[in-house]
């Protein structure tokens, strides 16, 4: 069971922990009771409406996936996005435009799948290019019904077959007639030239047939409902259309411009849905010919390259009437063009996608349906059964990061369920149990858990990690690399003389710009808070290790607790990690990843972690890791110093720090406030 203990006035800083103000573990901290906490809700969950109204209610008979039914349609499919759902059944019906924002595998391409399914039936089109007799560098568009296209071509084909016969036929018997008069007059060397003279001229002076016939650029024969066509990084030619080069322009080599011409993303997306993931990677002069197509409805064709022969080549406007829909991250808004996005929000809808969700009954019963969805899609895996059903809703729970909630980065959850699946196959099971999913968890992990992992081994080998004895000015940090690997962060300081104007506090390890200001807010509270004048001197602060930089404010009580340690020569225990933003009042403030850090910390062999009081319901480790780590929730500062300092110099500083806190705030406000007031 993990410990969780409210430091105290009178708490022993001995090895052996203070069992009088050991309290009960919240359910969100204890794997032990993981299973009762998963099976109730997912037990009152059978029946619950977790399908569309078009689909029977599913009961999970044996507790496995394989009694799931899964709905036919993809918007049905889509979990934990109500909104968007919603806003995309509006879209689809009203033919309007969307952008979605949000992190990745969270569902964007799916929903934009799901929109092309819901589009009103239209009669869909195929586009043909024709050979233009006037101008051959403007090819002539047509459109005709989905499924005539291929028939023309076919009637066209067979047209210029038939004429081509005709023409050797009748080459052939013109060629019979002057070699059988030359034979009769026996002038040989003017029959031949006759004869090839007359078949060049048959040949090459007149058009050929096969020239003639028009090109099918776009065809929806086989398209069941309205097309989908994925742009995401697609080149300019690929998006808006190319015409090919022709290294052959003369000499009755050359390709005729119309048989040149092909047909890009938005002319094949016509009367359908265009989807763009990461929009802000396409080019300016690329979202702007979008926004073209989008306000016209249709897009002449011409070569994308000034070098090929294709650039000179300019079709008549090619139909393109697509429904857009644009994807990416938050970043995706600022590299977009702001007209492009301003026709999205004119003419259609914004949508923020929701990265978890509520730890529901219900939900837990559309996260069953995600699992027998995956299993369905994957084709190959075997069902899961209902300890293994638990166990990836129990992973969904640690990487929600959110007391009682879910996430719903269903793509990594989905690479979870096929791992799990592929050990079950591999081992001839009928079944996927818990312990494929466990095995599949440690076989699944992360490039960044794996580095964390060699980090936490190298550190420990090279002795760069101290987990035992006391030492002034270094403090176990923790911190956390993507968005699954926690690792030990280590933070020195020292205190050197002013250089230059003094009073400075000076960070190096790559410190991002949140970071740096979190400098800042240390530097606020060592004023408060030891009452020393720090003009004179200069405070240097060592982040351990940081070779990719250092981004986020969570290691500021690390920062404060190293800089008044070393400030008041105060060792620190370092057998203590700690993680937690800090406010200028001396707050500690909740952060991100404290489950993965606090598993850092323990595979590293710290015995103790400090961290946010408003982070305790998040915290959901593994089992391993319950008996060989202690979690002590703080809310403020000098928390975090009565617990990290040496008892022997400690009690002085606090008691110091109480009168100075007090006497600080006394000088500000100009009233006399008792120093012996503790301070919160």
């Amino acid at each position: 069971m993990n410990r969780v203990n409210e430091p105290s006035e009178k708490e022993n800083f001995s090895d052996t922990p203070d069992t009088d103000h050991i309290e009960p573990v919240p359910e969100t901290l204890t794997t032990d009771n993981k299973s009762e906490e998963t099976d109730a809700p997912i037990a009152e969950a059978k029946g619950a409406n977790g399908t569309s109204d078009n689909e029977p209610d599913q009961q999970v008979d044996d507790g496995s996936s394989r009694s799931v039914t899964v709905p036919e349609k993809l918007i049905d499919q889509v979990i934990g996005q109500e909104h968007a759902v919603e806003v995309i059944r509006k879209a689809a019906t009203q033919r309007r435009h969307v952008m979605m924002i949000g992190t990745p595998g969270t569902g964007k391409s799916m929903l934009a799948k799901a929109m092309a399914e819901l589009l009103p039936k239209e009669e869909m089109q195929d586009i043909l290019a024709y050979p233009n007799s006037d101008d051959q560098n403007e090819p002539i568009i047509r459109t005709v019904k989905s499924g005539r296209g291929k028939e023309i071509v076919s009637a066209h084909k067979a047209e210029a077959k038939k004429k081509i016969q005709f023409r050797n036929t009748l080459i052939m018997i013109l060629m019979i007639g002057i070699i059988g008069y030359a034979f009769i007059t026996y002038q040989w060397l003017m029959g031949i030239i006759a004869a090839a003279f007359i078949f060049m001229a048959l040949r090459y002076a007149t058009p050929r047939e096969e020239q003639m016939v028009p090109k099918l650029i776009v065809t929806n024969d086989k398209t069941a409902t309205a097309p989908f066509v994925d742009a995401t990084g697609s080149h300019a030619g690929a998006l808006l259309g190319d015409v090919r080069h022709d290294p052959f322009q003369s000499g009755g080599l050359e390709t005729p411009a119309h048989d040149r011409v092909e047909a890009g993303a938005i002319h094949r997306a016509h009367k359908g849905v265009l989807f763009v993931d990461e929009i802000n990677t396409l080019g300016l002069p690329s979202q702007q010919s979008l926004l073209t197509a989008m306000q016209e409805g249709e897009f002449a064709i011409t070569g994308q390259s000034e070098r090929s022969s294709g650039a000179m080549v300019r079709t008549e406007p090619v139909p393109c009437d697509f429904v857009m829909v644009a994807a990416g991250n938050l970043d995706a808004v600022e590299g977009m063009h702001p007209a492009l996005r301003s026709r999205i929000r004119g003419n259609g809808y914004e949508i923020y996608m929701e990265d978890t969700m509520p730890d529901t009954p219900e939900n837990r019963e559309k996260f069953i349906r995600f699992i027998a969805q995956e299993i369905k899609n994957d084709g190959m895996i075997p069902h899961f059964d209902r300890s293994a059903i638990d166990e990836v809703i129990h992973e969904a729970k640690r990487r929600s990061n959110r007391k009682g909630y879910l996430t719903l980065k269903l793509r990594d959850m989905g690479g979870l369920i096929r791992v799990a699946g592929d050990l079950a196959r591999q081992e001839g099971a009928e079944l996927t149990t818990r312990r494929h999913v466990l095995e599949a968890k440690k076989t699944a992990r992360s490039i960044e858990d794996q580095i964390s992992g060699q980090m936490i081994r190298r550190t420990r080998e090279y002795e760069l990690a101290v987990v035992e004895g006391t030492e002034i000015g270094r403090v176990n940090g923790l911190a956390v690399m993507g968005s699954d690997a926690g690792s030990v962060l280590p933070i020195m300081a020292a205190i050197t003389p002013a250089q230059g104007d003094g009073g400075n506090i000076i960070a190096t390890g790559l410190l991002k710009e949140i970071a740096q200001e979190s400098i800042k807010n240390v530097g606020a509270i060592l004023k408060r808070f030891t009452g020393k004048d720090i003009r004179n001197i200069d405070i240097h602060i060592q982040f351990i290790g940081t070779y990719q930089g250092v981004e986020g404010d969570s290691a500021s009580i690390t920062v404060a607790t190293a800089a008044i340690s070393a400030l008041e020569s105060i060792p620190v225990r370092q057998d203590i990690a700690m993680t937690g933003s800090l406010s200028v009042r001396g707050d500690v403030l909740p952060v991100g990843g404290v489950t993965y850090k606090i598993e850092a910390a323990a595979r590293a062999g710290i015995r103790k972690v400090l961290i946010p009081k408003a982070n305790l319901g998040d915290v959901l480790i593994e089992d391993e890791f319950i008996s060989s780590i202690e979690i002590i929730p703080v809310e403020k500062i000098d928390e975090v110093l009565k617990i990290a300092l040496v008892p022997d110099n400690r009690e002085l500083f606090l008691d110091k720090l109480k009168t100075i806190a007090w006497s600080t705030t006394s000088s500000i406000l100009g009233t006399e406030i008792p120093a012996t007031r503790t301070v919160v």
